[in-house]
């Protein structure tokens, strides 16, 4: 994990060392979000992909207020995916013709609170068509809308596919053209499409063919809207890696490709911004989870380093938030890097189940109750994503350094 500094064997977090961070939290376990990596995974974005092309960070990967107000000034516009991400937006800043919501089962209250604030609604049935029209009547201000389109494709080699045959997730492409009829008919604003394929992808060829068979497709259903297509938003998909043998993604093809569909739409949506919506890959590896050794015990000749944190405040590192097979997050001994003295052991919880598990019979530095254990790759799926109240233990604590 290479993009953390490490000096005196200590894990650097914002340049603060991991047990005066530790102190200054004043209680483990914690989430610590580093603002200099956040700003550099932007920055090395804006370089790699063409000028043109907007970023929009999509808060559901991370919604810590404090981390969502330093996005924001990174980022072009924001995506959220419930009124309450919405208030959390807004209060971060964020422009509402910048914001978008995106979701499947939107309450008819979270419709008029968008509305009502002036974002950009993502349309995924026909449901909230009618809906809308009325909220926009009752208000007297207009609906912005875009389509979410579920794709007749999905995105090769994705961890979670979110779009091609029957989802929840958006309106069946074949569907669509009746759609945007009636949304022509109802008098609201349309600005766009959002194909979201899927997500967590590794490979730069599986996201260029989505995005181009994206760019394709919004193509063809443009024939069919009542307006000019002002806002295309080709999804993300891009990945971190989590595991042995991973790398990361490689941007040189997607940059080419974009630069490319850039060109096109230039000629062929030529009032369209093109905008790439991505979470995990803004906060995932700018993030760690941070527990502290209460027990080392020995069990038939295996040592378990037993820790105050576990499943209920980091749920996807013990396995259990999308794994099919169980597989280690990287993890470490924070205060220990570079101690040849290791073992095998495995890392859990103070949880009574078994899966309880943060790490399984990785090799590690030998470690002692009172030393901190750190899982890497936690800006995204943490907290938010966790059952913390599971046996009622205390609530986790986030910081942004």
């Amino acid at each position: 994990m290479d993009q953390f500094d490490v000096a005196n064997g200590e894990l650097l977090i914002g340049g603060l060392p991991l047990t005066q961070l530790a102190a200054r939290v004043g209680r483990t376990p914690f989430y610590a979000y580093d603002r200099s990596l956040l700003s550099r995974r932007v920055a090395e974005l804006r370089t790699a992909l063409p000028p043109a092309i907007e970023l929009h960070y999509a808060m559901k990967a991370n919604p810590m207020p404090a981390l969502v107000c330093h996005m924001a000034t990174l980022v072009d516009g924001i995506d959220v995916a419930s009124a309450g991400e919405l208030h959390v937006a807004l209060d971060a800043g964020a422009a509402p013709r910048d914001i978008s919501f995106a979701g499947p089962g939107k309450q008819e209250s979270e419709l008029r609170q968008a509305v009502a604030a002036g974002i950009l609604v993502n349309v995924e049935s026909f449901r909230e068509v009618p809906l809308l029209a009325a909220i926009s009547d009752e208000l007297g201000l207009p609906a912005r809308v875009a389509v979410r389109v579920n794709p007749d494709f999905e995105l090769k080699s994705s961890g979670m596919k979110m779009g091609g045959g029957p989802k929840q997730f958006g309106v069946d492409a074949e569907q669509v053209p009746a759609l945007l009829v009636e949304i022509g008919r109802t008098g609201l604003a349309f600005e766009g499409f959002h194909l979201f394929a899927g997500s967590q992808n590794l490979k730069a060829d599986a996201i260029v063919e989505a995005q181009r068979k994206s760019f394709e497709l919004a193509l063809r259903l443009a024939e069919h809207a009542p307006a000019d297509v002002a806002f295309l938003n080709l999804g993300g998909g891009f990945g971190i890696p989590y595991f042995p043998g991973e790398q990361r993604l490689d941007l040189a093809p997607i940059a080419d490709n974009l630069a490319s569909l850039q060109a096109q739409a230039s000629r062929q949506l030529p009032h369209a911004a093109i905008v790439i919506e991505l979470g995990r890959y803004l906060v995932g590896e700018a993030g760690v989870y941070v527990c502290r050794v209460t027990d080392r015990k020995v069990s038939r000749g295996h040592t378990y380093l037993v820790t105050d944190g576990g499943l209920h405040q980091h749920l996807a590192a013990s396995g259990n938030f999308g794994q099919v097979i169980r597989k280690n997050y990287p993890v470490a001994i924070g205060n220990r890097i570079g101690v040849t003295d290791v073992e095998a052991a495995s890392v859990v919880g103070p949880l009574c189940t078994p899966l309880d598990l943060l790490g399984e019979r990785m090799t590690l530095p030998r470690a002692q109750p009172g030393d901190l254990v750190v899982v890497f790759q936690s800006g995204a799926y943490g907290a938010s994503a966790s059952p913390q109240g599971f046996l009622g233990h205390p609530p986790i604590v986030e910081v942004l350094v």
